[in-house]
């Protein structure tokens, strides 16, 4: 009895920590429309994305208008419970009128995807958020066999970066130089310090935030998840691929250069900072898919406020980082849609999007185009068009906009403000 009469003390204090998220000030993120219409489907609704992304929040705020029970499994008093059918009591004695239950965090409670297929067979309506990306692969594809709905949500788009700021999409293309000024000021800071919502609506200091925040990440969500025992391999590993990012790699160099032990464990060290949203890792294309697994990769951060914290990476670099992070928000997927090019004689290309499998358009990504630079990006671009029959080639640059041709291609040039503010496609 008092395990039971415990656990319903803590939902009742989670009631607390519920209301005060509540009240807190929000930004309208871009998925709430679309995921608001999800609510009442039959499928569990599954929210991941790094920490402090604003996952909880975004949960809290789809269902602010609907009677529903929240339980944070971030919570240390419900690490170990093993009775689940008396939590799930608890949770209704305090909320008895609860038409959807949002659990927070749910990777951290053993066995959950058991609990939630349980649940879910009962008929009860689930939110589920967690900061590890393979909920969204074997673990929860295993335990629903494709019964539920994926959102991801990352930090601030461009878009809900500059709603926070105040700045509107007509300020951008103002022609008053003050206003506009004014946001491309606001840009500037964007590219620098990144999205994370604290550090933009709270104007925290983006190192120390984000010091804290990766280390947390690294424990919580790769040591102590994956029972790590040489820990300061995962720091060392992360620390190398934000030092020059979005560096190229291969797992043989990283061995060499870290001395981890064997190629696999750093395949997997990588495969679990992927997983907990610390990188994403992006292949060069080929259509033999062992090729593409011979071949080295490139590493982008999940937000450019991370390089920030080690270092001060050059503005081309921070822009084919940010690119990167667009290119998620509009539903292209690495290695699936989206993936890094070199061509036949070795000119990279940073970006090949694909729908439908055909090759759809090609982007290169440059702060800055001067005669020492444009030609080089535009042979990159005509190379890579001809070997992949692609003839929507695209620039983004800082503040360039117009349209050349280079050979028999056309070749546009388009300000990052306006790639980034031009309609969601789905890739």
């Amino acid at each position: 009895m008092k395990r039971q009469m415990d656990m319903r003390e803590v939902i009742e204090s989670q009631e607390a920590e519920k209301q005060s998220l509540l009240s807190t000030p929000y930004i309208e993120r871009e998925q709430a429309a679309e995921a608001v219409k999800l609510l009442d489907s039959v499928f569990v609704k599954v929210i991941t994305g790094p920490r402090r992304a604003g996952k909880s929040v975004f949960a809290l705020m789809l269902l602010r208008d609907r009677d529903f029970a929240y339980v944070n499994f971030d919570d240390e008093r419900l690490l170990g419970i093993e009775d689940y059918d008396k939590m799930v009591q608890a949770i209704f004695q305090v909320h008895p009128k609860a038409k959807y239950l949002l659990f927070d965090e749910i990777q951290n409670l053993k066995h959950w995807e058991l609990l939630v297929n349980r649940l879910h067979r009962r008929g009860l309506n689930l939110v589920i958020t967690g900061s590890n990306a393979r909920l969204l692969s074997s673990e929860l594809s295993t335990a629903l066999t494709g019964r539920h709905i994926p959102i991801e949500l990352l930090p601030f788009s461009v878009r809900e970066y500059l709603r926070a700021k105040g700045i509107s999409t007509a300020d951008l293309g103002s022609a008053l130089p003050e206003v506009k000024g004014k946001g491309m000021g606001e840009l500037e800071s964007y590219l620098i310090t990144g999205g994370y919502p604290e550090v933009v609506t709270k104007s925290l200091d983006v190192r120390s935030y984000l010091t804290v925040l990766l280390e947390s990440t690294l424990f919580k969500d790769v040591v102590r998840r994956y029972n790590l025992r040489y820990s300061a391999k995962i720091a060392e590993l992360s620390a190398y691929l934000s030092t020059d990012f979005p560096i190229e790699f291969t797992f043989t160099k990283l061995k060499n250069s870290l001395d981890f032990n064997s190629v696999a464990t750093v395949q997997n060290y990588v495969s679990y900072l992927e997983e907990s949203y610390v990188f994403f890792v992006l292949n060069r294309f080929s259509h033999k898919i062992k090729e593409q697994l011979k071949a080295s990769r490139k590493a982008y951060l999940v937000d450019n406020g991370f390089a920030a914290r080690v270092n001060s990476p050059n503005s081309g670099k921070l822009l084919e980082n940010v690119v990167f992070g667009d290119l998620l928000r509009r539903g292209f997927h690495p290695n699936d849609s989206l993936f890094t090019y070199r061509t036949k004689t070795n000119r990279e290309v940073d970006f090949l999007l694909r729908k439908q499998r055909k090759n759809e358009e090609l982007v290169q990504v440059t702060y800055r185009l001067d005669e020492k630079t444009e030609e080089r990006e535009l042979r990159s671009l005509y190379e890579a068009g001809e070997e992949l029959n692609c003839n929507n080639l695209q620039v983004v640059t800082w503040d360039q906009e117009g349209e050349v041709k280079f050979g028999e291609k056309h070749v546009k040039y388009l300000p990052f403000w306006k790639w980034a503010l031009r309609p969601t496609e789905q890739g």
